[in-house]
């Protein structure tokens, strides 16, 4: 059965850390939604995917920093493909509300 749902929907009140929830999974491909609200990632490390992360901000602002390029703040409607094993992290996500972003994950 088709059912309607809404990335707006059941968004927790308080974060101690980013939210991320699986919406629909294949073998070659996740959408994901992340919520954040002043989590950047761990100082320590830098996420690095084996897989292609395509991913918009679908409300709020967030700075993304790159280990071989300048930073990329985004704004609501933003969105930039982060090819497969490019080294980045957040370093900031608005504290004074939430960030939303939808992530798509696929094969490089």
């Amino acid at each position: 059965m088709t059912t309607i749902n809404n990335i707006f929907k059941a968004l927790p009140d308080a974060l101690t850390e980013e939210q991320f929830e699986t919406l629909a999974e294949t073998s070659q491909l996740k959408i994901e939604r992340i919520v954040s609200r002043g989590q950047p990632s761990p100082t320590t490390g830098w996420h690095d995917q084996s897989q292609n992360e395509w991913v918009m901000v679908v409300q709020g602002e967030a700075t993304l920093n790159f280990i071989d390029q300048p930073s990329i703040s985004l704004g609501t409607g933003d969105f930039i493909l982060i090819p497969a094993h490019q080294k980045h992290r957040v370093s900031y996500a608005n504290p004074e509300k939430q960030t939303i972003w939808l992530a798509i994950h696929y094969p490089g």
